[in-house]
């Protein structure tokens, strides 16, 4: 779980970066004063804000490494993506693993009367499908719900924080959405049903 908000966090953070960029840009252009340009945004890219301009570049130096900064986010972005992977699908292997022979060991108790009424089809069945939709929940399904959970709560987090009024206008169709989303799908299924 910390992978995967790490990641998520890498992630919102190049968005602010270039937000920064696009604002500098403008300045620039049109001569403005952007002494406020970051004061929104994370502490992180304020930070790497106030130390790439400390160091007094001209203005396509600090887009050059404002450029770098963004492959660095998507760098650490990857790595850590890298390690909640191989974290979570590994722990869902080994999962995997305990639950067959946990199953093998049980099958090796059984009688032969069990064998006799059972197909050895659906024995197989049991453990190779069953138990690898149980690697599948613990591990992918886990992953991309707390994925997605971490992805959404930073993104809404970071938006209010930069303009409250512009998020509630963007957030405000999802429930319609939602709600339409749900009675397309139920009219298609019921299309779809054989006479």
């Amino acid at each position: 779980m910390l992978f995967i908000f790490i990641s998520n966090y890498f992630a919102v953070l190049a968005p602010q970066v270039t937000g920064y960029i696009i604002d500098k840009v403008q300045s620039y252009l049109i001569h403005v004063n952007d002494k406020k340009l970051h004061s929104q945004n994370d502490w992180l890219v304020n930070w790497f804000v106030s130390k790439i301009e400390s160091l007094s570049f001209s203005f396509t130096g600090i887009v050059a490494v404002f450029g770098i900064v963004l492959l660095l986010f998507a760098v650490l972005r990857g790595f850590f993506m890298f390690l909640m992977r191989q974290t979570i699908i590994v722990m869902s292997r080994h999962i995997e693993f305990d639950q067959k022979n946990e199953v093998f060991q049980h099958y090796q108790k059984l009688d032969t009367h069990f064998y006799k009424t059972h197909e050895t089809g659906d024995l197989m069945n049991r453990i190779a499908e069953d138990v690898s939709r149980v690697r599948m929940y613990t591990g992918p399904a886990v992953m991309y719900l707390i994925n997605l959970i971490a992805l959404i709560s930073l993104s809404v987090f970071f938006m209010a924080k930069k303009n409250a009024e512009l998020t509630l206008y963007v957030l405000a169709p999802l429930p319609i959405l939602a709600i339409t989303i749900y009675f397309v799908n139920n009219i298609i299924n019921k299309k779809r049903l054989p006479l």
